[in-house]
């Protein structure tokens, strides 16, 4: 095969090489093929960038309604998900779990492994009526 290259015996640096020669970008989801594409000077289009880049932007005093699932490390939360994954920590929501309450955010964290939303429960924690 004429674009092998077998003098390189490592899978990712094949890739990069191949990638120098066709010109052409990598796609990933790998950290570390992502790091040493970099230092090999090509470009890297990153999968979780894409995702995290395509996820809604959920802001202080917005108002949603999330089905608590199961109760929070801290006293008398409840936690729930959004459909992309993101956890919603709902503070007095513990006793409300398998049921869906309207909440409003009060935070917004951005950790290594995600976001996570911080709510509270409106008035009385009924469900939202979505228009």
């Amino acid at each position: 095969m004429p674009d092998d290259f077998p003098s390189i015996r490592e899978v990712d640096l094949k890739l990069l090489e191949l990638a120098k020669k066709w010109e052409a970008k990598v796609v990933t989801n790998d950290f570390n093929l992502n790091k040493v594409a970099h230092l090999h000077h090509v470009e890297v289009l990153n999968i979780n960038d894409l995702a995290n880049a395509l996820k809604p932007v959920v802001l202080p005093g917005e108002r949603m309604s999330v089905l608590i699932l199961k109760e929070g490390k801290e006293y008398n939360q409840g936690v729930g998900y959004l459909d992309d994954g993101t956890m919603v920590v709902v503070d007095h929501a513990r006793k409300l779990i398998g049921r869906s309450v309207g909440i409003s955010v009060t935070s917004v964290l951005q950790t290594a492994s995600g976001k996570m939303i911080f709510g509270k429960m409106d008035e009385n924690g009924k469900p939202m009526v979505e228009a």
